[in-house]
């Protein structure tokens, strides 16, 4: 698979982990070594605070993949352009139609749906996404005036009544256990504490974008500062894998991470 495939994710790059159950503790372990790798961004084998934001991985990423939707190297990548590279062909959008046969139908809705995105990331109406637009396209929860599809990603994959609101049920999702884990017990706290600012028992819009898209750079970068100085159990500024290891469940939960729910809960892909 294309580096630009792996890497168009609706949310964070974590969920090209995304598991089809549950891991065992081992399992989580070996996961999380595969996280550290993948955003030690220098392969130093230190996490620093710049590297723990998504804010920071989401340009990098956009740096990386960018030359390769830009076929001709204009510095834009237009519509046809993105699609030959991720599809193989162009694709036309007829955002009236209704389609008869599902399967089409519902490829249309998605097509629709991501060409409103790259049109509304299109802030110069030029002929196609400069570096900046295509980082809003690609990752719409870490730029600012793209909260409304950042909203619209997350409603599509945990609001499963469809009614716009995001319960208690649907945020932890359906772990198929007796008892609840840990993890559930914290994830619960969160939505009922830090999430849930009205108390009643769902999040609303302005309660899930406080979910989804919490990282502007200075808040990610001051949560990864804290994460750092709890951790760093030999003072020197950074997170060993050896220090996050023994931290696994405090960095899994981190505010400016959210891994443990990557590594925890078998959502489908967008």
């Amino acid at each position: 698979m294309k580096i630009a495939q792996k890497s168009l994710k609706l949310t964070s790059f974590l969920q090209q982990l995304k598991l089809s159950d549950k891991l065992s503790p081992s399992e989580q372990r070996k996961r999380l070594v595969e996280i550290v790798k993948k955003i030690d961004t220098n392969s130093d084998k230190y996490l620093t605070p710049g590297q723990g934001c998504n804010r920071r991985y989401a340009l990098d990423d956009a740096e990386e993949c960018f030359p390769e939707f830009d076929s001709n190297s204009n510095g834009l990548v237009s519509w046809d352009k993105y699609n030959m590279v991720l599809h193989g062909h162009t694709v036309e959008v007829d955002v009236d139609a209704v389609l008869e046969d599902p399967e089409e139908e519902s490829l249309r809705f998605l097509h629709a749906k991501e060409k409103r995105r790259f049109d509304f990331a299109d802030m110069d109406g030029s002929a196609g996404l400069n570096l900046t637009e295509f980082l809003a396209f690609t990752h719409p929860s870490e730029v600012d005036h793209m909260a409304d599809f950042a909203i619209e990603n997350v409603l599509s994959e945990y609001d499963l009544d469809k009614d716009g609101f995001i319960s208690l049920s649907e945020f932890i999702g359906d772990l198929r256990a007796n008892e609840p884990s840990q993890w559930e017990v914290e994830e619960t706290v969160r939505f009922k504490d830090l999430y849930d600012q009205d108390k009643d028992g769902k999040l609303n819009r302005d309660e899930q974008l406080r979910w989804v898209a919490p990282n502007s750079y200075s808040s990610a970068r001051e949560e990864a500062f804290h994460l750092i100085m709890e951790m760093d159990q030999d003072g020197d500024g950074t997170l060993s894998e050896t220090e996050i290891l023994k931290n696994q469940d405090t960095f899994m939960n981190s505010e400016v991470t959210d891994y443990g729910r990557q590594l925890h809960v078998p959502h489908d892909e967008l």
